[in-house]
């Protein structure tokens, strides 16, 4: 986690961490059991920017699409079809998908406004 604030934790009780959370993750519990906390070895590349995470009404993390990384044109038989591979922030981290143009453009016209 890139902010100090996030990284931030204080023992509640023996067992337990309250995290330091800022405004923005109010709705996020807080305190974390010591058995839900793994040894961590940071990776530059699996940082989410805060921005970038959105969470729906029931605090559930929604998968979206951040940009558009390369564009190719599959050739079957007698058709051409145009793909994208596409950027998705990912509770995970940075993943990458090749998906049909025409879908994306359909779900996602703000990605090909450029």
């Amino acid at each position: 986690m890139a902010s100090s604030a996030l990284a931030s934790a204080i023992a509640a009780r023996p067992v337990a961490y309250r995290l330091r959370l800022p405004d923005e993750l109010s709705g996020v519990h807080d305190v974390f059991h010591v058995s839900n906390l793994k040894r961590c070895l940071v990776d530059k590349t699996l940082i989410i920017p805060l921005e970038e995470i959105q969470i729906d009404e029931q605090l559930h993390f929604i998968e979206e699409p951040v940009e558009i990384m390369e564009r190719e044109v599959k050739r079957l038989k007698r058709s051409r079809i145009p793909i994208v591979k596409v950027r998705w922030n990912s509770k995970r981290g940075p993943e990458f998908t090749w998906e049909r143009e025409d879908n994306m453009k359909a779900k996602y016209p703000h990605l090909f406004e450029n």
